[in-house]
């Protein structure tokens, strides 16, 4: 599927309701891997996976070789998410007041995360028998 852009609501952790529409963005290659965008009164949480479904030997491949330091690297905190039938992570990072430094901040997350997944799908080529058990 392809987005054009993405957007942040800010939901209720409490009550896990939407609360209201925080703005659009545009986005490039990289978002159709994200699941759940919002902002949750302190962070806005970026949630991605693998965009389709793995093997397991795949899905323990892709947590032991996804290397999440680009993030890092760039302001993000990344941090996987244990209850996914796939291997999920949630980026998280501070609100941007101003709408254009905050879509740069978004489509930045969309570029790491489209490197990252490709890297980490080439990563495990061949690999079948070293994690098949």
């Amino acid at each position: 599927m392809d987005f054009s852009s993405l957007v942040l609501m800010e939901k209720d952790i409490k009550t896990n309701q939407f609360i209201k529409e925080m703005g659009s963005f545009a986005v490039n290659e990289g978002a159709e891997y994200i699941t759940k965008f919002y902002y949750d009164g302190e962070k806005v949480n970026i949630f991605f996976d693998t965009n389709r479904d793995v093997e397991e030997w795949e899905f323990y491949a892709i947590y032991d070789l996804f290397d999440g330091s680009a993030f890092e690297e760039n302001g993000f905190i990344l941090e996987e998410v244990d209850d996914e039938y796939n291997p999920t992570w949630v980026l998280k990072f501070d609100y941007i007041e101003e709408h254009n430094k905050m879509e740069e901040k978004i489509q930045l997350a969309c570029e790491i995360i489209e490197e990252e997944m490709n890297k980490v799908f080439e990563n495990i080529k061949n690999k079948e028998e070293e994690y098949k058990e």
